[in-house]
């Protein structure tokens, strides 16, 4: 019963409190906006990005670092993750994957298939396995040589969109960005953010109970996949 009287006299002081003459609204307006505007400027990043590029310009010129251009690409990787999951767990429940649960041949594929001693992978961790490289090195070619209408991962001072992204630089989105619907950046760093806190608790849940994240993807979806 002491929980329950806690939240009846918060309550009962939260609406006392409506009632009673609030002060003068001038004193009360540059409080409240000069509180928002700290949160939302998040002037710490501001003040770390700035630190980073007085001591390390080479590196900070190129996009490393603190910045809005490092936080928009960990949001792709992100949302990127979550499209191969769930396309994994569709392979997986509609049997795309071939013979998924047969082990494969230690004297065929040598120390490469071995897990720890004489364990070796199955034919479904390894396709995966090699469709995350694949990926990866996809991803990798196109950072060092990226195509002329694709946003580099590496900034070149020789590129023509060089100049905007370290002006968007400059000009974090803060705690709480504007919501812009659409095609915008401020709905592509929303689903970034939401990507990369979304894949922590995945790996947080799988680290509590011992399951595959491949398995909680498809209890969370209702058993959609398979």
């Amino acid at each position: 019963m002491a929980p329950l009287r806690t939240l009846a006299i918060i309550c009962s002081v939260g609406m006392a409190s409506a009632f009673t003459t609030p002060p003068a609204p001038v004193a009360l307006k540059p409080a409240v906006a000069s509180s928002v505007t700290s949160l939302n400027s998040f002037d710490g990043f501001k003040e770390s990005s700035a630190q980073f590029e007085a001591e390390y310009p080479n590196f900070s010129k190129y996009g490393w670092g603190p910045s809005v251009h490092a936080e928009v690409w960990n949001g792709r990787h992100a949302m990127f993750g979550w499209v191969f999951m769930c396309a994994t767990a569709y392979a997986k429940g509609h049997g795309l994957i071939p013979n998924p649960d047969t082990l494969l041949d230690l004297k065929e594929w040598g120390t490469l298939a071995t897990i720890s001693g004489k364990t070796t992978l199955t034919n479904e961790r390894s396709i995966v396995l090699i469709a995350n490289v694949h990926c990866f090195m996809v991803g990798l070619m196109a950072t060092i040589a990226p195509n002329g209408w694709s946003d580099p991962l590496l900034l070149d001072p020789n590129s023509p969109s060089y100049d905007r992204v370290v002006e968007r630089n400059k000009n974090p989105y803060g705690v709480v960005p504007a919501f812009k619907a659409g095609l915008t950046e401020e709905a592509e760093m929303y689903n970034g953010r939401l990507a990369m806190i979304g894949i922590i608790v995945l790996i947080g849940f799988s680290c509590a109970t011992g399951k595959d994240m491949i398995d909680i993807i498809n209890e969370w979806v209702g058993g959609a996949f398979y």
